[in-house]
């Protein structure tokens, strides 16, 4: 069975929030919207996102560094939200993996938000229906746009290509080979719930960090000693070989040229 799902890669993601805006652009005048935003600008701001991103410090000095956590519906493979759903509003397709609600029969009980570990799941406070988000299944089915438009709006408006979009079953897949060669892994597995969307994980800072042996800038920039200059060339790696290791982490770049 086909499962579509997103990978998205932490090493570069720089939590810019152009995939949680062009999100609510798209879903707010799509299939699913339009989405409520109550008082914005007060004290006690209520607003439907199907993504956000979630930001952290980790580590400590000098080794400290901002890690930013983009969540959204991971339309697991045996999502706990469908059957507790008493009017059947919560479904899998069968033809794509996704987990989707139908709005007509959704009566806003939130069983199914309690069911749902990750918390992906947000009632819309002004028309009274659980929404979540649906990898903008209005446009990945769309003939009418182009093949490279026919990804869900936040994979296209991320500025690194930190989020991949494909068939998680399909072995030749980019979101597969991303997840086998970068040890891709599913969030909070011990829920057996088999989240269908993957991470890829961050380089520690020891690794990549500035100054370190996995530093991609270690050997350009830097002042060189009398007579050093042969030295430094006879060194100097090539860009493919930097790429290969990770250390310029563009190979997701390269997925969508």
């Amino acid at each position: 069975m086909t499962q579509m799902a997103l990978v998205i890669d932490l090493n570069v993601c720089v939590g810019c929030h152009a995939c949680v805006t062009s999100c609510k652009e798209w879903n707010t005048s799509g299939e699913s919207g339009s989405l409520a935003d109550l008082n914005p600008y007060d004290a006690n701001p209520s607003g439907t996102f199907f993504n956000r991103v979630q930001s952290f410090e980790a580590g400590t000095y000098p080794n400290a560094e901002t890690i930013h956590f983009p969540k959204s519906c991971l339309h697991c493979e045996d999502p706990p939200c469908v059957p507790v759903c008493p009017t059947g509003a919560s479904y899998k397709r069968k033809e794509d993996g996704l987990v989707l609600v139908d709005f007509d029969r959704c009566i806003g009980c939130k069983y199914c938000a309690w069911a749902c570990p990750y918390g992906a799941r947000e009632l819309d406070e002004s028309r009274k229906e659980m929404t979540k988000c649906t990898l903008c299944v209005d446009r990945i089915h769309d003939e009418n746009l182009s093949e490279r438009d026919r990804q869900p709006a936040c994979v296209l408006a991320c500025p690194t290509s930190a989020r991949l979009f494909g068939d998680i079953h399909d072995p030749e897949s980019v979101v597969s080979k991303a997840i086998e060669e970068r040890g891709g892994y599913q969030l909070m597995p011990e829920w057996n719930t088999r989240p269908a969307n993957h991470y890829l994980p961050r380089v520690p800072t020891e690794a990549a960090g500035c100054g370190s042996g996995g530093c991609s800038c270690k050997s350009s920039g830097s002042l060189s000693e009398p007579g050093q200059e042969a030295q430094d060339s006879g060194v100097q790696e090539s860009l493919e070989a930097k790429l290969e290791r990770g250390e310029l982490h563009l190979a997701s770049m390269a997925t969508r040229i």
